[in-house]
């Protein structure tokens, strides 16, 4: 996924069977995907390397650490299991445990949440930085900066603050576009979600525009459904002339 003004896009998506014959791995279909991208962005010669990467805690490993690493990516901000080991000031807990007793930060300059950025020990990673955050008066969260370069609390937040976004996306997808009503094989499934992914950037089109700016998608996408000829809907609220076939 790709964001751009708090507007998430897929940039390469792999459907994988829970069942299959393989055992190609979540860290082995990551690096395949991110190899081909970055192919074909430096062909328009844009390097995506230069660009943050985040990933969710199923990702997390060293391995995986060092495949990126080879791949030329430099900011790389992931999140962190709660049963991994930390040394912090000679103390040795796991990250639930730490996750409990460190004492928070408030909310300060380009960090809006409660937050402590500090340097741990694992026995898996070695030394590294982590951000512990409280998103809310009862959980707390922590990252692990897999970064080829030190990065300051207020940049880590900044950049998983995309991966916010990135969440979201997905859930209006599954909620709202109904991603799991799709029953499609081989590329109709890709096709399938890339109608549903023009679905979600004309909601927020017309979110943007004031009379629907009030509106929630979920209320956008249900007007829309009432609406008797598409044709007219779009060129009522687009000005422009649409072949519908």
């Amino acid at each position: 996924m790709f964001t751009i003004q708090h507007i998430a896009l897929p940039l390469h998506v792999l459907f994988c069977p829970k069942q299959g014959r393989y055992h190609t791995t979540k860290a082995d279909g990551l690096i395949f995907m991110l190899t081909q991208l970055k192919t074909a962005f430096l062909r328009e010669g844009i390097d995506i390397s230069q660009l943050p990467l985040t990933m969710d805690s199923a990702y997390v490993s060293q391995e995986l650490r060092q495949r990126l690493h080879q791949l030329g990516f430099i900011d790389i901000i992931i999140a962190g299991k709660g049963n991994y080991v930390f040394t912090i000031d000679t103390q040795k807990w796991d990250a639930s445990t730490w996750k409990k007793v460190l004492m928070l930060e408030e909310p300060k300059w380009g960090i809006d949440v409660p937050s402590c950025r500090l340097w741990g020990s694992s026995p898996t990673f070695g030394s590294l930085m982590l951000f512990f955050f409280r998103k809310s008066t009862t959980r707390s969260y922590y990252l692990m900066n897999f970064s080829q370069r030190s990065l300051r609390g207020a940049e880590i937040w900044h950049i998983w603050k995309q991966h916010h976004v990135i969440e979201c996306f997905w859930k209006i997808m599954k909620s709202i576009f109904q991603l799991r009503s799709m029953h499609l094989q081989g590329d109709g499934l890709y096709t399938a979600l890339l109608i549903k992914v023009f679905a979600y950037l004309l909601a927020l089109r017309l979110q943007a525009q004031g009379g629907f700016s009030k509106l929630t998608l979920t209320e956008i996408m249900r007007q829309l459904r009432r609406e008797a000829d598409l044709r007219d809907f779009l060129a009522t609220h687009f000005h422009a002339p649409f072949s519908i076939g």
